[in-house]
Order: structure tokens, then C-alpha cells, then sequence
């Protein structure tokens, strides 16, 4: 069992919460979360450039001219990609960059990648956050107070919009609900924030976060 310090909004230490590891995974796995950063970052490639090749420019395909006698640099058809207005010697397609990456992996990666964090203590448990409404202020001062200023992902428990309009326009940080929670989002930023309910419900299901269960080991 290893222990995650709980903080109040002003940075004051008011307990700590307990996670078995060999639930997270049982150990760090760097090569399945470089894995699954690669697929996240490949997802995001739009991949809609695009070119015409001679084969798609249109144009007759007679050869313009005689190939001797007529004074001429040897030329074939219209549509050649050494004329103006010809195909593209290398046309680009389109293309889809995803990398296939099984769920029950995916899961277990960002579970490891949750892991480290706690075991390099940069992981925290915030609560309460007491906020009446929107309050960007207030939200980066407690980030502060916990040290968590220059770069966080705060997992929440579920949806929350007071939060998320407090955070949205501060530098360097994410705030998500905990079930959206990717490993390269969780790696990508220093600190990782839990919302007590968002690290009761890593508890509860830590393998699937209410999906189908992740093979350990």
C-alpha cells in the first residue's frame, strides 16, 4: 500500500489516502506507456493532405509533339509533372496515422502511468475545493499552495463545471474527469490532482474505472 497525501486549499496537510499498488498494475511499465503515448499523439495527425498525381490531373494523354525533328526538348503528355499545371511527381494521400492499441493495454497504461506518479510523489488528493462558482483565482492560488503551479492534471470524479471554468484558462493545466484520462495526459504535466471523489473512484474500480477488467501481471 502506498500513501497519498490529501491538502487542503491552503497547501495544509490534512491526511492521506491509501491505493494498493498491484492494483494499479502492480509496477511501471515504461514501454507500454511510451506505447500508448505514440498512439495518442499519431491519433491527432489529420492526415488529410493531398495531392494530384499525373494519373488524376486532367488532360489528354497524347504526346504533345513528335519526339525528333522539331527543335523541341522531348515532351510527352500535358499532364507531366515537369509542366506547369501537370501532377505532382509524389502526390499526397490521405492517411490515417492511428495506431491500433487494445483497450484492456490502453487502461492498464495509463494505470502505470498513474503509478509513477504516485511513487515519485507527484501525485495529491485536493479537497475540499470550495469554490462558489467560476473562480480562476482562487483555483490557481490553491495550485500553488500545493505546488502544483506549473503544470497539473486534475482528475475529477465526474463532469464538473465550476472547475472546469476555474481551470480552463490557466497555463499548463487539464482538467478532466478521471474515466477520460489518458496516460500521455497524465504523464504530459508535473502534477497529478485528484478530487477525493475522483480518487474514491480509482478505488473502487482502479483496472477499468466501470470498464471490462484489465489482465495484471
Amino acid at each position: 500500500m502506498i500513501d497519498v497525501p490529501i491538502y487542503d486549499m491552503s497547501g495544509r496537510q490534512t491526511g492521506s489516502m491509501q491505493i494498493d499498488e498491484a492494483a494499479l498494475g502492480g509496477r511501471v511499465r515504461p514501454k507500454l506507456i511510451k506505447q500508448a503515448v505514440v498512439a495518442y499523439l499519431a491519433a491527432q495527425r489529420q492526415g488529410s493532405a493531398r495531392t494530384r498525381s499525373k494519373s488524376m490531373v486532367d488532360g489528354s494523354t497524347r504526346k504533345l509533339f513528335r519526339q525528333k525533328g522539331t527543335g523541341n526538348a522531348r515532351m510527352g503528355q500535358v499532364r507531366t509533372p515537369i509542366r506547369r499545371g501537370g501532377g505532382v511527381t509524389f502526390a499526397k494521400l490521405e492517411r490515417d496515422f492511428r495506431k491500433p492499441m487494445p483497450k484492456k493495454a490502453r487502461r492498464l497504461a495509463r494505470n502505470s502511468a498513474i503509478l509513477a506518479k504516485i511513487r515519485d510523489n507527484d501525485a495529491l488528493i485536493l479537497d475540499p475545493i470550495t469554490l462558489t462558482g467560476p473562480k480562476t483565482r482562487e483555483l490557481a492560488k490553491a495550485f500553488k499552495a500545493v505546488g502544483a503551479d506549473r503544470g497539473c492534471v486534475l482528475a475529477l470524479g465526474e463532469a464538473n463545471e465550476v472547475l472546469y471554468k476555474s481551470g480552463r484558462n490557466l497555463a499548463r493545466t487539464e482538467i478532466r474527469p478521471i474515466n477520460e484520462l489518458c496516460a500521455y495526459e497524465v504523464i504530459r504535466r508535473k502534477k497529478l490532482v485528484f478530487t477525493k471523489s475522483a480518487f474514491e473512484t480509482l478505488l473502487a474500480d482502479p483496472a477499468t474505472l466501470g470498464g471490462a477488467k484489465v489482465a495484471q501481471g
